[in-house]
């Protein structure tokens, strides 16, 4: 059996960093195969990143969705673990698989029929839509995949291992970018798929990591040891994992749903404006990611310190964690600003789609920092378990860019309105959390002498 990491002990610095490096990595790999996909699609013409970008948000909705069961295991788990019942964190873990299952296919199924409604939402030229049918379609079993990769990844994260996540994802990275150029352009016996080839490596890519997540968590090495297939429901941990992951699926399921009706929106000042926003996106990732890392490390550190009553290593932690992650928005912010051309003609040289894009770049680097300061507060919330506060700002907030975008796109910054909207709304969230977690979370936790002299030396 693959040892248990106890994160309510040690040095919080180096206990939060081995944590979260994997997990950034991981991450990063996670948005390298879109943007694998999206570089060599580029090849094809803005039109192909178009279609391929307005199918992402599609599976950007389905990893919303698989949120229920990837919070739910994750700190259902951890919070188990610092309380000392590994049962229960097993328990906790192959129910949420279970329910992963179930789902996983129902999102997949709906995606593949309605394909085609799905993609008229962005207005795409008749082709461009075409191409971008076929993506989801061909895309669909990855999309199982993809949700159960999540859910076995929160099983070790809440475990306190980042590593073996890691490895599994980045294996399969490799396979992705190998596979890509093949089914994309063609070789040897191997037709060009085109857009369809993306497709195809994805979903090659996803089956090797699903394979060996099954391998390691139903196997003696499995850290909670081997997880049962099939257990009896106890309806109070269903609750549970519902209860912890619903809110952040809504809120996140809502962000790519409001995110598409920005794209919608944006599509009425040509395809290049939908690239601009689907490629942003990715790119923009490089901080998001990093900050999701270090969310994510926070949420598995502050469930087991929670467990465990640490609450002067929770205080510690989260102010590491928000200092880490924040000079790395800050650093990317000051990026995006200063060289947004060069960084966004890195994927496309069409003159007008690297003007839009550029500017959707310039843009979004003002609210860098503070989207960050988002993630990491929400990562502190979600593991006290109280995943509601995030989802409640987030969702209200997110809701504020589309009347923001409507109104601002009718004036004489057109299509940059758009962004403007997200950036003033990610902005607003990122200093209204930090604020609610130091009165709601910090101030109410107890502190004791005991636990300041543990800070002190931990620290």
């Amino acid at each position: 059996m693959a040892k248990i990491n106890d994160l309510s002990t040690g040095h919080i610095p180096s206990v939060i960093s081995r944590l979260a490096a994997p997990l950034i990595g991981a991450s990063f790999i996670q948005m390298t195969y879109t943007m694998v996909d999206l570089l060599w699609l580029s090849k094809l013409g803005s039109g192909a990143v178009a279609a391929v970008g307005a199918a992402f948000f599609y599976n950007w909705l389905n990893t919303s969705i698989s949120f229920t069961t990837k919070m739910g295991a994750e700190i259902s788990v951890a919070q188990s673990i610092g309380a000392g019942d590994k049962s229960m964190a097993r328990n906790f873990s192959a129910t949420s698989i279970m329910i992963a299952c179930f789902v996983s296919v129902l999102v997949a199924t709906i995606a593949f029929i309605f394909a085609p409604s799905l993609i008229s939402i962005f207005n795409l030229e008749g082709d461009i839509a075409q191409l971008g049918i076929e993506y989801i379609r061909w895309a669909s079993p990855a999309l199982v995949m993809a949700f159960l990769i999540n859910t076995f990844a929160a099983v070790f994260y809440g475990s306190g291992d980042s590593k073996t996540p890691f490895r599994y994802i980045s294996m399969g990275l490799v396979v992705n970018i190998v596979l890509d150029p093949l089914f994309i352009f063609g070789f040897g016996p191997i037709p060009a798929y085109g857009v369809k080839g993306a497709a195809i490596a994805t979903v090659i890519a996803n089956i090797i990591v699903f394979t060996m997540f099954v391998r390691r968590l139903y196997s003696s090495k499995s850290p909670l040891g081997r997880l049962p297939i099939v257990i009896p429901i106890i309806w109070g941990h269903v609750r549970q994992i519902f209860k912890l992951g619903i809110p952040i699926t809504i809120q996140s399921a809502l962000f790519s749903i409001i995110s598409m009706s920005l794209a919608s929106q944006a599509s009425k000042f040509g395809h290049t404006a939908v690239a601009a926003l689907s490629l942003g996106n990715q790119i923009e990732a490089i901080s998001w990611n990093t900050a999701s890392g270090f969310s994510t490390a926070l949420s598995s550190f502050v469930g087991q310190n929670y467990g465990s009553k640490s609450y002067n290593r929770i205080r510690s932690g989260f102010h590491f964690t928000l200092l880490s992650a924040g000079s790395i928005g800050f650093l990317a912010g000051l990026a995006f600003i200063s060289f947004p051309e060069r960084i966004y003609g890195c994927f496309i040289n069409e003159p007008e789609a690297l003007s839009v894009g550029a500017q959707y770049l310039r843009i979004m680097g003002y609210s860098q920092l503070l989207m960050v300061v988002e993630l990491v507060t929400s990562g502190g919330f979600n593991g006290v378990g109280r995943t509601q506060i995030p989802a409640v700002v987030g969702i209200s907030l997110n809701l504020l860019r589309i009347p923001m975008a409507l109104l601002l796109i009718n004036t004489a910054m057109e299509v940059s309105g758009i962004w403007w909207s997200i950036t003033i709304s990610s902005c607003m969230k990122g200093a209204l959390l930090l604020c609610l977690f130091y009165l709601i979370v910090l101030k109410r936790m107890p502190k004791t002498e005991y636990g300041n002299v543990l800070e002190k030396i931990n620290y």
